[in-house]
Order: C-alpha cells, then structure tokens, then sequence
C-alpha cells in the first residue's frame, strides 16, 4: 500500500486540540483538508506527522510549538490609539479584526484589552507558544 511522501496531494480529516484537550480546530462536519505535501501549506509538524501514513491509517500526534506556529512574538502585541480605529468599528475583547500591515497585506489580529484611549491587538496566531495535539486520518494520496 502506498505511503503519503513529499509531492503527493492528500486528503485528511482532523481534529486539533491543545493540551488542555480544548477543540480549536476540526475538519469534522466538513470536506477533508487537502494539501501538498512539502509545499508549506500547513505546519511542520503536521506536513512530518501526514508523511509515512498510507489510506485509512488514524494517529494522533503531538506537535511541539517549534514545530507548530512557533512561539509567541512580544513585538506582534501592539497598542493603537482608538482615534486610528474606524468609527464604525466597536472593538470587544477576543474579537478577530483586519487591518493592513506594512506591506499592504491583510493581518488578522485579535483583540485584547480595550479602554477609552487604546485597543491592545495581538497579531500572533492564537496557537503560537502552544504545543499541539491531532488526531489524523489520511483519506486520500494524489
């Protein structure tokens, strides 16, 4: 039977948890995740923890945040003055907002502390500094 390898497409389904098993990602109820293998589509761990499985195979693996989306970066926390923030817009803690970065690409940013003068974002991604836990099933290789 073969096994998933660097350049094959494959299907999968997932489940990823934390360490505390809180969900924060699933592929259940939805069509499998499909990617390429070695093309950085996904995160380390998870491209090494798919390479190897042949169809049908389930696993759960545990991905050190080295190997994940990394550790948190202190300098991705920024405080922006409330006057810079659309009208429109009434931030809330735990909020996920949009805003332009310095190249012009979008950065998705999440909310952290409000008051009357400023809105604390954090535009590191909410798994960084977290070691993570999948529960894998190869579906299909291409």
């Amino acid at each position: 039977m073969t096994k998933a390898k660097k350049g094959d497409a494959v299907k999968i389904h997932y489940t990823g948890r934390l360490q505390d098993d809180s969900v924060f990602d699933s592929s259940s109820g939805r069509e499998p995740l499909e990617f390429s293998i070695g093309k950085g589509q996904v995160i380390p761990g998870f491209e090494d923890a798919v390479t190897g499985m042949k169809v049908g195979e389930k696993k759960t693996v545990e991905i050190p945040c080295d190997k994940a989306y990394g550790k948190r970066d202190p300098s991705m926390v920024m405080v922006v003055d409330r006057q810079h923030v659309p009208a429109e817009i009434n931030p809330e803690v735990g909020q996920r907002l949009e805003m332009g970065g310095p190249s012009g690409e979008l950065i998705i940013v999440n909310v952290i502390a409000v008051n009357d003068k400023n809105i604390t974002l954090d535009a590191n991604p909410p798994q960084a500094g977290e070691d993570l836990v999948f529960d894998i099933e190869l579906v299909e290789i291409s």
